[in-house]
């Protein structure tokens, strides 16, 4: 671990950023700006397409890809961000798994609030399961609100009497729209990225009304996560939402989920981004493709098309 490299990455997050009322067309460019300083690893190869009526960017290893599928979701606080802001970390996958990956370009607030984003999800795993996929050679992966993409998709996917998929990986996931952890006032000034007022304004565009105290918005105090897959659930001890993973591994281990809790220390809310500039990225990174190829258990069949 190095701290001159984590003093540099918190330094770097914590620039200035405009006071005045921004645009969502705005914020949207800023969060571009940021994540394409991010780097894409050499090694992949994408094209865009569809998964059912919603783009996604496929992202395939070169050469052949080992028979297996992840299910990207992005973050962006369900406001921005899209497959492309995420690059660096379905590249990252991509590149140490030698699965191919799917990322999600599903529908965003304020213009589509919840539950649009896990409706997206859910028949984006339907339609890979309809392409001839088989669940046990799938996987959901996200990180921030795509973080907790995975577990809502997931909780929908059982609701609606689909099979599981094979894991869960989620770096830094938000999972409690009640912001009821005691990471979120503990972490306050120490996060570099979020503020209690910050989530709140973005998540009052994704709630548009809605109860937070439900479990597809606050799946870590108040989902039931009986039959849930393994799980893998990264996050840095810098950020305001740790305790939704604290908490969320707590709520799967009751539930008799495996569940592993991967904390780094002195990092911030989706550090695995920074990978080629912060020796924790990296190392976070090779764990969650370690995780990966001990779950994806393909049964001999060949990719067929799902877009």
């Amino acid at each position: 671990m190095s701290r001159q490299q984590r003093a540099k990455i918190d330094a770097m997050v914590r620039r200035p950023r405009p006071e005045a009322p921004r645009s969502m067309e705005e914020i949207r460019a800023g969060f571009r700006a940021m994540m394409g300083e991010m780097i894409v690893p050499f090694g992949i190869r994408t094209r865009t397409t569809t998964l059912a009526d919603r783009p996604a960017v496929l992202v395939e290893p070169v050469g052949t890809p080992k028979t297996g599928t992840i299910l990207y979701f992005h973050g962006g606080s369900y406001v921005v961000g899209s497959p492309e802001t995420a690059m660096s970390l379905t590249g990252n996958l991509v590149t140490r798994t030698g699965f191919r990956a799917f990322s999600l370009d599903y529908r965003l607030a304020p213009e589509h609030p919840f539950p649009a984003a896990i409706e997206d999800g859910v028949s984006a795993y339907r339609a890979l399961l309809d392409s001839g996929e088989d669940p046990s050679a799938i996987a959901f992966a996200g990180d921030s609100a795509g973080g907790g993409l995975t577990v809502t998709t997931c909780l929908a996917a059982r609701d609606a009497g689909l099979p599981m998929p094979a894991a869960i990986v989620a770096f830094s996931p938000g999972l409690d729209m009640t912001r009821t952890g005691e990471s979120m006032d503990t972490k306050a000034g120490i996060d570099p990225f979020f503020t209690r007022e910050g989530l709140e304004h973005t998540g009052t565009m994704y709630l548009a009304g809605q109860d937070p105290h439900q479990p597809m918005l606050s799946p870590a105090v108040l989902a039931d996560l009986t039959g849930f897959p393994p799980m893998l659930l990264q996050a840095g001890t810098n950020e305001v939402l740790l305790d939704d993973s604290t908490r969320m591994a707590t709520r799967a281990r009751e539930a008799g989920v495996d569940v592993i809790l991967d904390v780094t220390a002195d990092v911030p809310h989706v550090f695995q981004a920074f990978a080629g500039v912060l020796d924790e990225a990296d190392e976070a990174l090779d764990r969650a493709a370690l995780f990966l190829g001990q779950h994806i258990r393909a049964r001999g069949a060949a990719h067929t098309p799902a877009g």
